[in-house]
């Protein structure tokens, strides 16, 4: 959103870190007396290293960026994140010390005053911020000066969201024609009116959503707005072809806006991801996969005769082909066949093979695939190259899945986007909706994103509500 907040949102942060420091202060004079605190400075090191981390998770898990535009649970949400990260470095900082005396009451009364007092603090502060702009209070009078699809989407949000705090005034459009012509009522005049609406309006903000073949009207029109003091703001034509998570930088004196913004582009987060695949796969291999390989060799080898394992070639990162490791599921053919798709009640499926499917056993032996780091945990799901072809044809942006690792379980697949049908049209809409979850997955990554999968993922197979073929 491209409001101006940035006064609202320094006066939340420095808020919220002023309530920190109280809900310490009051802990620890609960944990411990003030003498025993103030003959321990270096609980005030912690101190300070607990602001230097509200403000690091608060600007990666975007706590203060557009607050009034998201649901007041997901902001809940962000302030146990947020609360979570305080908790485990008082505990490390705490342990590493060896402190004796501030210990788990103190980490318990901090940890739960702050998520009260900062809680209280945002319902409020949400409550003031509503009655006022009721009132007529803190609104701003907004033209949009173009009358095509951008525009429109860009109103919608408007009426969507009235918390952004604009009075939308009505479009003006690119066209010189009669205003008595118009058919929507929204369309107040036409760009030549421009300086006569700002004054009779008081426009305090315009936003220029102009078609490409408009763009040499531009200059006249941020003249006019300037000269009455009324911030522009431009949303290109091409805008809507751009991802929501978009990024802008600058390269040198140039501003360049890059079309997709992906979280795994940077190096941290690679690194982050990359060491969390490790420790989990390798716990996994260690306490899972040391007795399950050989049980289940043993069992196919009684029951379904051949190989223990299936091993296809897929699409990895970067276009990038490996050998993907699953419990094989299906009888051996002698005969040369070409790919087929596995359906549900498909007749090569072993007994052996229905258990495995139905409880996403097959698929561990991919965590060896992790390992090798040709997987990851959680990503978009490994499609066979005959497959990836097939999907190719579409959906033209299905290449963007391999900007990432595939994953053993994914964002598409808890949502139960996972695995063919036979209805061919039904199929269609199934892809493009599966590969547009894993756009979404890849462009909103996340730590906490990943773990909330794996857990869903855990929770689903519990319940045998595996809709994956």
């Amino acid at each position: 959103m491209i409001v101006n907040k940035s006064s609202i949102r320094y006066f939340r942060l420095l808020s919220d870190l002023f309530l920190l420091n109280i809900s310490f202060i009051i802990a620890a004079l609960f944990a411990q007396s003030l003498d025993i605190l103030l003959s321990r400075d270096y609980m005030f090191i912690l101190q300070l290293a607990l602001n230097i981390i509200w403000y690091f998770t608060c600007s990666v898990t975007n706590f203060y960026d557009d607050v009034n535009s998201r649901y007041l649970s997901f902001q809940i949400i962000n302030i146990i994140k947020n609360v979570v990260a305080q908790t485990v470095t008082a505990i490390f900082f705490i342990f590493f010390i060896k402190e004796n005396l501030f210990t788990r009451n103190f980490i318990a009364y901090y940890s739960l005053l702050l998520f009260v007092l900062v809680s209280i603090r945002l319902v409020i502060f949400k409550f003031v911020l509503q009655s006022l702009r009721k009132k007529g209070k803190n609104i701003r009078n907004l033209i949009i000066i173009g009358t095509g699809e951008v525009a429109k989407n860009f109103q919608n949000k408007i009426n969507e969201n009235p918390d952004f705090g604009y009075n939308f005034i009505g479009y003006l459009d690119e066209k010189n024609g009669n205003q008595d012509r118009y058919s929507d009522e929204n369309i107040i005049g036409n760009i030549n009116q421009l300086e006569e609406i700002i004054i009779s309006n008081k426009v305090e903000e315009a936003v220029i959503a102009l078609p490409e073949s408009a763009s040499k009207q531009m200059d006249g029109i941020i003249k006019i707005c300037n000269r009455h003091a009324v911030k522009t703001h431009i949303i290109p034509d091409y805008f809507k072809f751009i991802s929501k998570k978009f990024r802008i930088s600058m390269i040198g004196s140039f501003p360049i806006i890059t079309a997709r913004s992906e979280p795994l582009d940077e190096v941290q987060w690679r690194i982050l991801k990359r060491i969390f695949d490790i420790i989990f796969s390798f716990l996994v291999t260690v306490l899972i996969l040391s007795w399950l390989v050989p049980l289940a060799a043993i069992i196919t080898k009684i029951f379904s005769p051949g190989p223990v394992f299936f091993i296809q070639e897929r699409v990895g990162a970067k276009n990038k082909k490996f050998k993907c490791y699953k419990f094989r599921t299906l009888t051996v053919s002698d005969k040369k066949e070409s790919f087929t798709p596995v359906f549900k009640d498909d007749p090569r499926i072993t007994q052996l093979g229905k258990i495995l499917r139905k409880t996403n056993i097959d698929e561990f032996p991919q965590f060896i695939n992790v390992l090798k780091g040709d997987m990851s945990v959680v990503g978009p799901r490994p499609h066979a190259i005959p497959y990836d072809d097939k999907y190719g044809q579409i959906v033209d942006e299905i290449k963007l899945r391999h900007n990432v690792k595939p994953g053993i379980t994914g964002w598409a697949q808890i949502n139960g986007l996972r695995g063919d049908v036979f209805d061919e049209e039904e199929n269609i809409k199934r892809t493009k909706k599966r590969i547009e979850f894993d756009l979404w997955y890849i462009e909103n990554w996340s730590f906490w994103l990943d773990i909330q999968i794996i857990l869903l993922t855990v929770w689903k197979t519990l319940r045998g509500d595996t809709k994956g073929i």
